[in-house]
This record gives structure tokens, C-alpha cells and sequence, in this order.
């Protein structure tokens, strides 16, 4: 019985994919996080509906609880964990147009066609 319920909550969870896709188009806007001003406090963290938004490595910085950076390579730049760092937090997370987000850090976003 308990593994028939077991079973029936997870059915809603979606599989992973075999391999990881690149965004089907460029986002205007790119978020990125201040590391000065994060506490690390992760609140943004399940508010990303891409789930990009991840702890500092262990070993950057030499404090107990690191801050947060976003994988750029998946962000969509929907603005949430923005607002939700501004309104709950320390406004730590702020958007940048793409074009100056790439000039600013070199890093070019890409795209798929279609």
C-alpha cells in the first residue's frame, strides 16, 4: 500500500532529459547576482522556474554560507528571482540587457535555430 501511494507521488514529476538543450532564443535580459551583497540566503532559489540559480562552489570564498550564481547558459531572463531578491531580501540579484551583459563579461549567449 505505501508503495502504491509512493508511487503515485512522484507520477507528477517529469524525467529528466538524456541530454541537456540550449535555449531556443536569446533572452533580452540576463540575470546576475552581486556576490558583495548576497547573504546567500537562497530565498530566489526555488522561485527559478529553469531551476538556474545555484550556491557558489565550496572553496571560492573562504565563509560559511557562500552566495548564489546564475548558470547563464540556462537563464531565461524572467526577471522573478529579482524581484523576489529586492522584495524579501537584500536586492542582490539585478537584469541586465543582454547585449551589455555580453559585452560587460565577454560571454556570448547562444541560440538554436528555430
Amino acid at each position: 500500500m505505501a508503495k502504491r501511494r509512493r508511487a503515485e507521488f512522484y507520477r507528477s514529476i517529469p524525467e529528466l532529459p538524456k541530454a541537456m538543450q540550449t535555449k531556443k532564443r536569446k533572452p533580452k535580459l540576463m540575470a546576475v547576482v552581486d556576490e558583495d551583497n548576497c547573504t546567500g540566503c537562497q530565498v530566489c532559489v526555488p522561485f527559478c522556474p529553469v531551476d538556474c540559480i545555484s550556491t557558489v562552489a565550496g572553496g571560492k570564498y573562504d565563509i560559511p554560507i557562500p552566495p548564489v550564481q546564475i548558470r547563464f547558459n540556462e537563464c531565461i531572463g524572467c526577471q522573478i528571482c529579482a524581484r523576489v531578491c529586492t522584495q524579501l531580501t537584500w536586492d542582490a540579484i539585478r537584469m541586465l540587457p543582454i547585449a551589455e551583459f555580453e559585452k560587460t563579461y565577454q560571454i556570448t549567449i547562444g541560440q538554436t535555430a528555430g
